[in-house]
């Protein structure tokens, strides 16, 4: 059986650290092997301890419980391990890990942003160490609803200090300087891990003697900041703000300057890669962080390849969607169009039926009509033929009417010279030489035009007697 608070205390003794939890999660990922566990802290060149249980390094009697719900952070207190070889090695690391368990508050406001990471738990995979992040709570009773909501920090809030922050660090050391996002760290985190970039983390202790030099000479650097710029997400935080504090807390920096590399993994876990502390010169940030990057580039560059994959696997269904889409859309547009051709085509033909209806019902009415009038025509001269009687014989009161027609026919009758000028009309209308309906009498010497007003006249009233040459002129 194990005596762990020994150990746990020998362990402390010899190594001068101070948290009964780091040494317990040390000795657990070397087997309870003191021995080795004191030599792999100690030695510059470690040997890889025995493999041993997941549950040795989650929960032991010296803790009394488990560190492994929620959101986990992984930290190298030392140097980080490569990424290629932690994306193949299967055991637990073989360098000194403190445990580190970041606030509930630093991502109240964005819970669920690093649960899908983007495959970047590969360093998990490679041995690097997992510390928890409790999502319900922050230590023992932290999951009660009082105490965690105390202690929440909204988005809103972690970006104000950001914002904060940034404007001061231009005021006191100019823009020359790393590209710090105006965001919470769980923001910037995910920032990062969009862009397929670790990320820069500086904690800013204003009261520190060192801090003025290492960020003029150093973070201020155009080397340094160039470098920064183009290979990380950069999040800086004042410790004297409420989330720089808590991170100050959680990453436990105990010297400043303090700047870190962090990167986002699977499982609500983060990783800690590297942790700089006290002042540092340009030449020694930039070898560091060289060295980081070229670690973590195999597995940015295979989580980058995997996310393009995922994209065009993406937009290639997208297309084939469309395409299908298009072509669904197309048919039933031409089959739309077929029928609309075939209605219209309907239309056309009982539209075209009906005014061939119209047209034959128009002829007959047109050819009854004519008919009718040529009838009307007929009976109206013969009943103005009778209406003249027989044509009177030469005498003292007969009067002799000659009547020239448009077409220059002449017709010749007597009248008596009592009869009126109506029963000339009426012996032109019953002759039917004359297609127009409506016309009048005229005389040329003098010329007379004996209209309406005159009809009731009598030939010899009308100055026409014993005899008158008239003409049929149509009125326009």
């Amino acid at each position: 059986m194990v005596d762990v608070p020994n150990k746990v205390a020998y362990f402390q003794a010899i190594t001068g650290l101070e948290d009964p939890d780091l040494c317990t999660e040390i000795l657990a990922a070397h087997g309870w092997d003191l021995e080795l566990a004191i030599s792999n802290y100690t030695s510059p060149n470690p040997v890889s301890p025995p493999e041993v249980p997941t549950a040795a390094t989650s929960s032991s009697p010296a803790t009394g419980g488990s560190v492994s719900s929620g959101l986990e952070f992984q930290e190298s207190s030392q140097r980080p391990v490569p990424a290629s070889n932690a994306v193949a090695a299967a055991g637990p690391p073989g360098l000194a890990w403190k445990l580190v368990t970041l606030p509930i508050s630093v991502i109240s406001g964005s819970l669920g942003l690093i649960s899908g990471a983007i495959g970047l738990g590969l360093w998990a995979a490679g041995g690097v160490l997992s510390y928890s992040l409790g999502v319900v709570g922050l230590g023992h009773g932290a999951g009660r609803d009082g105490d965690s909501s105390a202690r929440l920090v909204s988005v809103s809030a972690a970006a104000s200090e950001a914002v904060e922050f940034v404007a001061g660090f231009d005021r006191d050391y100019g823009a020359t300087r790393p590209n710090f996002v105006s965001e919470g760290f769980v923001d910037a985190l995910q920032r990062s891990r969009n862009e397929f970039k670790l990320l820069f983390v500086y904690l800013h202790s204003p009261d520190h003697q060192d801090t003025p030099l290492f960020c003029e000479r150093t973070l201020c650097s155009e080397v340094v900041a160039a470098f920064v710029n183009e290979n990380f997400v950069s999040w800086g935080g004042n410790i004297r703000a409420s989330e720089g504090f808590k991170m100050s807390n959680s990453l436990k920096a105990s010297r400043f300057p303090f700047c870190a590399v962090v990167m986002a993994a699977t499982n609500q876990r983060i990783a800690l890669l590297q942790q700089v502390e006290g002042p540092k010169s340009p030449e020694e940030l930039l070898t560091v962080l060289q060295r980081v990057l070229e670690e973590s580039a195999p597995v940015l560059v295979s989580a980058r390849l995997d996310a393009e994959e995922r994209r065009n696997n993406m937009r290639l269904r997208e297309e084939q969607d469309a395409a299908y889409r298009a072509a669904l859309e197309a048919d039933q547009a031409r089959e739309r169009q077929r029928k609309e051709e075939e209605e219209r085509l309907e239309r056309e033909a009982a539209e075209a039926e009906r005014k061939r209806k119209e047209e034959e019902e128009a002829l007959e009415r047109a050819a009854r009509e004519a008919e009718e009038k040529v009838a009307a025509i007929a009976r109206m001269r013969q009943e103005k033929a009778l209406a003249l009687g027989a044509e009177p014989e030469k005498g003292p009161n007969v009067t002799q009417v000659l009547v020239r027609f448009p077409t220059g026919e002449r017709k010749e009758r007597r009248f008596h010279s009592t009869a009126t000028i109506q029963s000339v009309y009426d012996y032109v209308d019953s002759l039917g030489c004359l297609d127009a309906e409506n016309y009048s009498l005229v005389s040329n010497f003098p010329r007379l035009v004996y209209g309406p007003e005159k009809l009731s006249l009598s030939l010899k009233e009308a100055g026409l007697h014993p005899q008158a040459s008239l003409f049929v002129e149509p009125n326009s």
